[in-house]
């Protein structure tokens, strides 16, 4: 599945290390799905809208948010009447509330939002209703800048 609708925008910074991370920047982010099942008898697999919705629902959760790994071993996030700060080596970057969204990833890659998504896919009661045989996730922040995850039953 592949939509133009099935994007998102949202800032972030990578961490390199405990001293080493990326200016704050945003992406246009796209993603792709790849599903695989059993044809049935009326010659369908599954509800591919079902699924097109889950994405894109999942994408209106990230949209013009700036992404924050919850679970980076080099970043103190705290939480204040006043917003969010960030502690990061020797600085403190201060954010609002309303503009930052703490995911449980260990950085904000390509790599670990594809795995988000797969793993709020497959978290999904009715997704898991689909019987699908396998499932990917591609997510993009620019041509030729993948990073895929996938489960298989």
């Amino acid at each position: 599945l592949s939509k133009e609708y099935l994007s998102f925008s949202a800032a972030h910074f990578t961490v390199f290390s405990a001293q080493d991370r990326e200016n704050l920047h945003g992406h246009n982010f796209a993603v792709q799905s790849h599903a695989s099942a059993i044809v049935d008898d009326n010659g369908l697999t599954f509800d591919y809208a079902l699924l097109k919705s889950k994405i894109k629902s999942l994408c209106d959760e990230l949209d013009e948010k700036l992404l924050l790994p919850a679970n980076s071993p080099h970043l103190e996030i705290r939480h204040n009447p006043d917003g969010v700060e960030v502690i990061f080596f020797d600085e403190r970057i201060h954010f609002l509330k309303r503009d930052v969204l703490l995911l449980p990833v260990t950085n904000v890659t390509l790599e670990e939002l594809s795995r988000w998504f797969i793993t709020k896919l497959h978290a999904d009661s009715e997704i898991r209703s689909l019987g699908l045989e396998e499932l990917e996730v591609r997510v993009s922040s620019g041509p030729g800048q993948w990073g895929v995850s996938q489960w298989r039953q």
